[in-house]
């Protein structure tokens, strides 16, 4: 009996054994990778290392022959399969050995299975020689460089593609022997051969796939020791934006360092802080560990540049210095949880920015940075909540967008705020020491925060974390027989009719004839009675949300707008206006009444951030929610005010902001004469300083206005470039510029080819060129087209490219026909993929909203 019993245990074992592999077989049915494949390699697998080696040709045609040794240790039981994600063509796979033994090839849905038949349990050894995927290496005719987030790692090498698998990198590249290199770890050794030089790396940090990366070809190079000793390879050609710029960018990378080892009290975690500058690059700034990636125009400047172009460049540097930390560092389990790193890179480099420019309003800066793209994601029909639930990682370019950079960290703050900087900078010191090269989620980080306050973080969590939208505040303020306040009450219900409440912090400013009574406000509930208004004189205007701190819509007299303009507080002047904004959106103020409060603001406004809030709203509601009969109205006013302004005595940053107002509407013959002197250098403006970019935007203006000159001004641009990459730019995009229909029709209908999309900043310009609100009645062909493109675009482009391409097709446009097109779009296609639908709502809120907003002037 005993006998039986102890085979019956063994049957039972070795049948459970074998349904569990074949369970795990079941993985292989899925593209990506999966939550339930991803958490299997996270128990199964261990101490990874990557040896990688690449030989990169000198046409970028041709194939980059490479090749993997992978260590890695697996626990000791049986029938254990080792799946690599490896999302390219079967044929690329050209061998594989395991622990010294050749195996066959067996590739399914992006995967690499290798049998338990050829693994030990402990350490193991996989050497894999392949073709590298194209995908995410950005090859260019003399450069390339690795842009692997979230899940692109497996279209260039086989790997666990997942973020909680952390491993070190062996690399070697054989590149032409006129390239430069930089990659996540030093130079160890550099050989010639022949043509070529091949760059041996040392061992690498631990760091997850997203986060390897390397840059090769023609670059320039610079080195300097502002603290740590920093190297940055660069492109950039003009000697006087190197001159201007270098310094600073050095500058502040240490800047940033040294705020972030004080806050975190962690020293720099990684061997080396270099980076390269890209012309081409799709994002600002990417973290990779020991060798960031930034866009060449964003770093570097020249004597022209604006406090906001500087502000913007050091809070990029500064966002991209966090991440070292915040997500290269710590790394989010899953993700899912993608939304925290950003939040804190972003809420870091606003901090970071207050020693940096102390001349700076930085609340105000806070404000204009976040408010408005948080604002523009959470009040459409696409929003969602800060964290989302994420079940392949092959979605999870889906995930980004405003809600997570910008309506995170106003979250973020107002948790600072409730909590006490001192306790919240304690919580953050024990998460970066708990979990310093390892992974993390945002309820680990609740946990140590929640011990150092009295706040019920699980609660307070719960909706801003876990809820999407935002609050459309109401009032209620009852007046005495002697113009007294006898109540007044604060009312709270979500956008979307949930009954959603954000407990939050804001300032309430009552505006009389000499002061401003300022009242701080905590709300935690729907209604709340603001007691210390009782017995206060009747205000000429409420000032909701006076600090900046509040998120969402607050309540606004559309009859009584002229009090915005001489708010002495310049923050309580960019919240009202932002507020009338979203308040015209919502169909609480008519377009023209919204846009004669901005025209004044134009007018008086002296603060460069409040100026742009300005510029841009009146921008917005001039192309998009004022009829063409409104729009004729008020053209002229408009140029003529602004062209007056820019005569006037002013700073150059206002200047600055002015002009670009100006160069986006001088679309009448007068207003295009002008445009053009300045553009051809016959006139000059006092005070404007225009640098090679600012003139190419003229160049492309006065094209898509059709001035008579407008073939003339493009060849005389095209050939005035210094800069080969600006140059190529520029070829790019002459097809979108064209007078000619049948041009800038081929331009369109060459994107079906994804070659014709790689340049995907290009792209953009070029397609928003084609659908300028001047050019929609000819271009409302292809809304249709470049709707049925999307779900191609989500597959091939890079994590912003789909929402860029919507915005810039059917999101530019306001038009009954756009919307029946949407519509009859989304009927067709019952199946849509929920994602991009998400992404589609985003995209063309202000298309919604105009259709509402003329129903109701109709």
């Amino acid at each position: 009996m005993k006998i039986f019993y102890s085979f019956l245990c063994f049957f039972i074992l070795i049948f459970n054994s074998f349904s569990q592999s074949k369970e795990m077989q079941v993985y292989l049915l899925d593209k990506g990778v999966s939550e339930s494949l991803a958490n299997y390699r996270k128990q199964e697998i261990s101490d990874v290392t990557y040896g990688l080696s690449f030989e990169i040709p000198n046409k970028k045609e041709e194939q980059i022959k490479a090749n993997l040794v992978l260590g890695v240790t697996l626990p000791n039981h049986p029938y254990r399969y080792v799946y690599l994600d490896f999302k390219e063509k079967t044929e690329n796979i050209q061998a594989i050995e395991v622990n010294g033994k050749k195996v066959s090839i067996v590739h399914e849905n992006g995967h690499i299975v290798i049998d338990s038949s050829a693994l030990v349990s402990g350490k193991n050894s996989i050497s894999i020689s392949f073709i590298a995927g194209n995908l995410s290496l950005n090859r260019n005719d003399d450069f390339l460089y690795t842009l692997l987030v979230p899940d692109r790692a497996s279209t260039l090498f086989p790997c666990f593609d997942q973020p909680d698998i952390k491993a070190t990198y062996k690399l070697s590249l054989s590149v032409p022997k006129e390239w430069s290199v930089l990659a996540g770890a030093h130079v160890k050794e550099k050989t010639e051969k022949g043509d070529f030089t091949l760059y041996t790396f040392a061992e690498s940090d631990k760091m997850s796939t997203y986060l390897f990366s390397f840059v090769a070809g023609k670059f320039k190079s610079a080195t300097q020791k502002p603290g740590l000793e920093m190297t940055m390879l660069y492109r950039e050609n003009s000697p006087e934006k190197f001159r201007v710029s270098v310094d600073t960018i050095f500058n502040l990378h240490q800047q940033s360092l040294d705020f972030l080892e004080k806050y975190t009290h962690y020293k720099f975690p990684f061997q080396k802080l270099d980076f390269a500058s890209i012309p081409v690059f799709q994002y600002g700034g990417m973290e990779h560990v020991g060798a960031i990636q930034y866009r060449e125009s964003t770093l570097f400047l020249d004597n022209s540049a604006t406090d906001s172009e500087k502000l913007n460049r050091a809070k990029l540097i500064a966002h991209e210095t966090s991440h070292m930390w915040f997500g290269d560092l710590v790394t989010m389990k899953w993700f899912d949880d993608v939304w925290m790193k950003e939040v804190f890179a972003n809420f870091m480099a606003d901090k970071i920015m207050n020693p940096i420019f102390p001349k700076v309003n930085h609340n105000l800066q806070f404000f204009t940075a976040h408010y408005p793209s948080a604002f523009a994601e959470d009040r459409s029909l696409g929003t969602h909540p800060i964290k989302q639930h994420l079940a392949n990682l092959k979605d999870a370019g889906s995930l980004y967008g405003a809600i997570i950079y910008n309506k995170a960290p106003i979250m973020m703050r107002q948790l600072e705020a409730s909590m006490g900087k001192e306790a919240f900078q304690k919580g953050i010191e024990k998460y970066i020491q708990k979990y310093a090269n390892d992974n993390a989620d945002w309820n680990n980080l609740v946990e140590l925060l929640d011990a150092e306050t009295p706040l019920d973080m699980k609660k307070w969590s719960d909706v801003w974390v876990n809820k999407s939208g935002r609050a459309i505040f109401t009032d209620q303020i009852e007046y005495d027989a002697k113009n007294r306040i006898k109540s007044f009450e604060i009312q709270q219900q979500a956008e979307d009719k949930s009954e959603n409440i954000w407990p939050q912090v804001f300032q309430i400013g009552l505006v009389y004839a000499k002061e401003v009574k300022v009242l701080s406000v905590n709300i935690n509930d729907k209604n709340t009675v603001i007691k210390e208004a009782i017995g206060l004189e009747k205000p000429l205007a409420v000032v909701y949300n006076y600090n900046g701190f509040g998120y969402g819509v607050f309540p606004l007299d559309g009859n009584n707008l002229n009090y915005i303009a001489d708010l002495k507080d310049e923050m309580a002047r960019a919240s009202s206006y932002s507020n009338l904004y979203e308040n015209t959106l919502i169909g609480n103020v008519s377009p023209e009444k919204a846009f004669d409060c901005f025209l004044k603001g134009i007018q008086t406004e002296q603060n460069e951030l409040v100026l742009r809030i300005v510029s841009g709203n009146l921008n917005t509601i001039y192309w998009r929610l004022l009829t063409e009969k409104q729009q004729s109205k008020v053209q002229k006013q408009l140029e003529g005010v602004l062209y007056e302004r820019l005569q006037a005595n002013l700073s150059a940053n206002i200047k600055k902001t002015l002009f670009g107002l100006f160069s986006s509407i001088a679309y009448s013959d007068s207003a295009k004469a002008s445009l053009y002197k300045v553009w051809n250098r016959e006139i000059s403006i006092p005070n404007l300083k225009l640098n090679e970019d600012d003139y190419t935007n003229m160049a492309m203006n006065l094209a898509i206005f059709k001035h008579p000159k407008a073939d003339e001004i493009l060849e005389k641009t095209r050939t005035s470039f210094t800069n080969p990459d600006k140059q190529k730019r520029f070829e790019f995009l002459l097809p979108s510029l064209s007078k000619d229909e049948s041009a800038q029709n081929a331009f369109v209908e060459s994107l079906k080819d994804d070659a014709n999309r790689e340049k995907e900043s290009w792209v953009s310009v070029g397609l928003a060129n084609v659908n300028h609100p001047l050019r929609q009645e000819s271009a409302q062909k292809y809304i249709r087209f470049s709707l049925d493109l999307v779900d191609e675009i989500q597959r091939t482009g890079d994590i912003f490219f789909p929402k860029d391409w919507l915005d810039n097709t059917v999101g530019k446009y306001s038009s009954k026909y756009a919307f029946d097109e949407v519509q009859r779009f989304l009927k067709e296609n019952p199946n849509f993929s929920p994602i991009l639908k998400r992404k589609l709502f985003q995209a063309t809120d202000l298309l919604y909203k105009a259709q509402n907003i003329k129903k109701e002037t109709e």
